[in-house]
């Protein structure tokens, strides 16, 4: 395998936020360089309002396109050549406009092969018109093959959501059984490939208070979740619950599974920025593009003031490239795999130990004793 510099692309997020500053503060440490070749897809003009407002000493190499760009510097691709309006802290539709444009410049270099990662900083989805978060709109852009799953995560803990960016009063009628299952599959996948982990065990939560109670506080549980988690089990996946989300993170039983499948947006994303408030990441699996994010927004209320922390946006690069790094050791012998000569017997134990109810473990009692 062929032993390159990896390129990384940045694009700016909203240039009311922090995007500049995580950035620029990520780079400060030259050892970034010797990783990664970071090219920014941004204004010039801006990135040096943000630097003075920063009172920080930093160089960036202007380029016009991607081939340009010169390893171990800061590389900055000009999309927006004009001013730009910045208005610290506020969501504008200039600042919308900006983010926009580099995403669209990022994208179409990518198709032509100009870098191998993309890093995104965060945008306000209000200040862009018909923009619903970056993974609907990326899966679009790249075409039909492309179906994302962002997973938020840290060294200990991976969730990924069943629906994302759907009104709580919506929630139920979106959990389906075949959501559930592609959802889990996908998720299965990318820890396989994406992150090297050979049996990948997955929790699925429950939608209800106390998982529906028999169908006392819901049905969804028995009609829709259980049914979608034995159909994974009887396809050969390691899949488990479903668990009730306060019992399941107050016990710390996250720890004994790879990865964390919740329903909505709150349940998954709540209990993870409290156990990851500084070092969590976005990956978003199921494009061809690997593509990660900070886990943290905007931060309209702290934008120019130098208190953001690059810590999420330093992870967000280290993951983009564990990942693409994994993906081609995965890939690579599965071109000419050999042919299985036996079949595994697998142990139906843990699914019976791990289900929701009789024989599930009592994740309270443990942690008392």
């Amino acid at each position: 395998m062929e032993d390159k510099k990896i390129r990384v692309a940045i694009t700016h997020g909203d240039t009311n936020g922090v995007g500049y500053e995580v950035i620029f503060k990520a780079f400060e440490d030259a050892a970034m360089f010797e990783l990664c070749t970071p090219i920014i897809y941004g204004a010039p003009k801006a990135a040096a309002y943000h630097l003075k407002a920063l009172d920080m000493d930093l160089q960036f190499n202007i380029i016009r396109k991607a081939e340009e760009a010169v390893d171990g510097h800061l590389n900055l691709l000009s999309v927006i050549d004009d001013e730009v309006k910045i208005d610290l802290g506020e969501a504008t539709p200039e600042a919308g406009d900006a983010a926009k444009k580099a995403l669209d410049r990022a994208l179409d270099d990518y198709k032509s092969g100009a870098f191998d990662i993309l890093v995104t900083a965060p945008v306000c989805k209000n200040s862009i018109k018909g923009f619903n978060g970056h993974t609907n709109y990326i899966e679009r852009r790249l075409g039909d093959n492309n179906k994302g799953l962002t997973i938020l995560m840290n060294e200990d803990l991976r969730v990924a959501l069943v629906t994302n960016n759907v009104a709580i009063k919506d929630v139920a009628e979106s959990v389906t059984k075949q959501k559930i299952m592609e959802k889990a599959i996908l998720f299965q996948q990318s820890l396989r490939r994406d992150l090297r982990i050979s049996t990948p065990r997955i929790a699925v939560l429950a939608l209800n208070p106390r998982c529906g109670e028999d169908g006392a506080l819901g049905e969804e549980e028995q009609e829709v979740i259980i049914p979608a988690i034995n159909e994974l089990a009887e396809q050969g996946l390691q899949v488990f619950g479903p668990y009730a989300a306060d019992d399941f993170f107050g016990s710390g039983a996250y720890y004994r599974f790879d990865g964390v499948l919740a329903m909505y947006h709150d349940q998954g994303q709540t209990p993870f920025k409290a156990l990851a408030p500084e070092n969590g990441v976005r990956f978003t699996t199921g494009l061809s593009l690997v593509r990660t994010a900070p886990a943290h927004g905007t931060y309209f209320n702290i934008a120019g003031r130098n208190q953001a922390d690059a810590q999420s946006f330093r992870q967000a690069i280290y993951t983009g490239i564990d990942v693409w790094r994994n993906r081609q050791h995965y890939d690579e012998p599965m071109g000419n795999p050999l042919p299985k000569l036996y079949h595994e017997k697998r142990d139906e134990s843990e699914k019976v130990r791990f289900r929701s109810g009789e024989g599930a473990p009592n994740f309270d009692k443990e942690r008392k004793q």
